[in-house]
C-alpha cells in the first residue's frame, strides 16, 4: 500500500495481478500456437524430427504430433479464458502448462531445442499464474 497526497491509501496489487494474468495468457497463447505447429509438423512429415534409437519413452512421432496438437489447442482455449481473468482458466492454465512441460520433456530427443524453449515458456506461465494474488489478499500487508 502506498499513501497518496491526500492521505488515503491505495493498493498497487490489482494492476500487477492483471498484468501477470495477461502476460500468462499471451505466453500460453504463443505456447499453444507453437505446440499446434509442432503437432502439425509431426503428423504431416516425420522427417522433420530426429529419431533416437533405444529411447526409454519412444513413441510414434505421429502419436506425439497428435498429443502436441491437442495440448496446443487446449492451451489456446484456456488462454482465451485467461484474458477474461477466470479462476477456472488460471487453474487450467497451470495444469495445461504442466502437461506441456511433461510432453516436451518426454519428446526431448526428437526436437531438443524446441522442447527446451517450450519447457521454459511453460515454466514462465506457471510462475505468472501462481504469483497472482486473489482479490481478498491483494490489499493485505504480510
Amino acid at each position: 500500500m502506498t499513501a497518496t497526497h491526500t492521505g488515503h491509501a491505495h493498493t498497487t496489487g490489482r494492476p500487477l495481478a492483471e498484468g501477470l494474468t495477461v502476460f500468462a495468457a499471451v505466453m500460453l497463447m504463443i505456447a499453444g500456437v507453437l505446440d499446434i505447429c509442432r503437432g502439425i509438423m509431426a503428423i504431416a512429415d516425420d522427417e522433420v524430427f530426429v529419431t533416437t534409437r533405444n529411447y526409454v519413452f519412444e513413441f510414434d512421432l505421429t502419436g506425439w504430433g497428435w498429443i502436441h496438437l491437442i495440448l496446443g489447442a487446449l492451451a489456446v482455449i484456456i488462454a482465451l479464458g485467461l484474458f477474461q481473468a477466470s479462476l477456472w482458466a488460471r487453474v487450467a492454465g497451470v495444469a495445461i502448462a504442466g502437461l506441456i512441460i511433461v510432453a516436451n520433456f518426454l519428446s526431448l530427443p526428437y526436437y531438443p531445442v524446441w522442447s527446451i524453449v517450450m519447457i521454459a515458456f511453460s515454466a514462465f506461465i506457471i510462475w505468472a499464474l501462481c504469483v497472482v494474488k486473489s482479490d481478498r489478499t491483494a490489499g493485505r500487508l504480510d
